[in-house]
């Protein structure tokens, strides 16, 4: 039986998860769970999405993704692709790691936004040490929302859902702390199920448009690298490694470019190189302060 194309758009907020198959534990230890988050940071800053809530469980991940104008199914297999080679080859095996497709739901109202944060920070208070502080455990959102923890990763968008629960922050964390351990965790279930997806809903958000100029983008880069643009046409220079890595980033992240687009675009490179540039300048905004901000300073220059 064929599957069912999946209900999305571009602008939608989405309930987004991900199993194993049923014979093995999709993280068997920390290392896995920082693994798989350090991978949402990498695709975040490629795809410029908002993740406004996360819960990893030993077999499946509850995520709360606003798509920004980013493709979900793109972003998904992006990070659920490379967990599974790093599984496979951490454990030495073969085949299928997640359960099918990961699963999506378009969130189309507050309440149902809502109820589905709370639903997913309840979940760790189905093991025995955090069923009366749920907030302790380590690879869910919701110290951070809480104010407990450093957000380490620089993943979660949380004041967008927190302010739904209170006139200032103080107050809506603490509302927010005691609705979680009231939440009927049946009846929620009932009302977070994936089937009938429903029109997309919006909530007055900004939507970043992913039709930018890839020769803006060019542009930008060698203004901010003080280069020639013609250095970024060059195939072999290692001079101007950098440069050409964070043009690929903003291609990828802002035009919503393929790698054969920006092969088409630079001209003189594989698809495979446009692949190691974007790993490369992913890396450089995650590590380096000068350009930790150059999407969202691209963003304001040419929007």
């Amino acid at each position: 039986m064929p599957r069912m194309a999946r209900v999305k758009t571009d602008s939608s907020i989405f309930h987004v998860m991900c199993k194993s198959i049923s014979e093995v534990t999709l993280f068997k230890d920390d290392g896995d769970k920082k693994r798989y988050l350090t991978l949402i940071k990498k695709y975040k800053t490629l795809y410029n999405f908002k993740l406004y809530g996360y819960c990893l469980m030993n077999n499946h991940v509850h995520l709360i993704v606003d798509a920004n104008g980013a493709d979900i199914s793109k972003v998904m297999h992006g990070i659920n692709f490379s967990y599974a080679m790093y599984f496979n080859k951490k454990y030495k095996r073969e085949g299928h790691l997640f359960k099918d497709r990961f699963k999506s739901k378009i969130v189309n109202n507050d309440r149902y936004l809502k109820t589905l944060s709370l639903y997913m920070h309840n979940n760790p208070t189905t093991i025995v040490e955090y069923k009366n502080c749920p907030e302790k455990y380590a690879f869910s959102s919701l110290a951070i929302f809480l104010g407990k923890r450093r957000d380490f990763f620089k993943l979660v968008d949380y004041s967008f859902i927190i302010s739904f629960f209170g006139n200032t922050l103080k107050n809506a964390r603490k509302n927010y702390y005691n609705l979680v351990f009231r939440c009927n965790e049946e009846k929620l279930k009932q009302e977070i199920e994936f089937e009938d997806e429903k029109a997309e809903y919006n909530n007055d958000r900004k939507i970043l448009v992913r039709n930018f100029n890839p020769k803006d983008i060019i542009e930008f880069i060698a203004s901010r690298m003080d280069i020639s643009k013609i250095h970024l046409y060059i195939k072999y220079s290692r001079k101007f490694v950098h440069a050409k890595a964070l043009a690929v980033v903003l291609m990828r992240s802002l035009c919503n470019f393929k790698s054969s687009d920006i092969s088409s675009t630079l001209g003189n490179i594989t698809q495979a190189r446009v692949s190691k540039l974007s790993t490369i300048g992913i890396d450089l905004i995650g590590s380096n302060e000068k350009y930790e901000n150059i999407i969202g300073d691209f963003i304001k220059s040419y929007a």
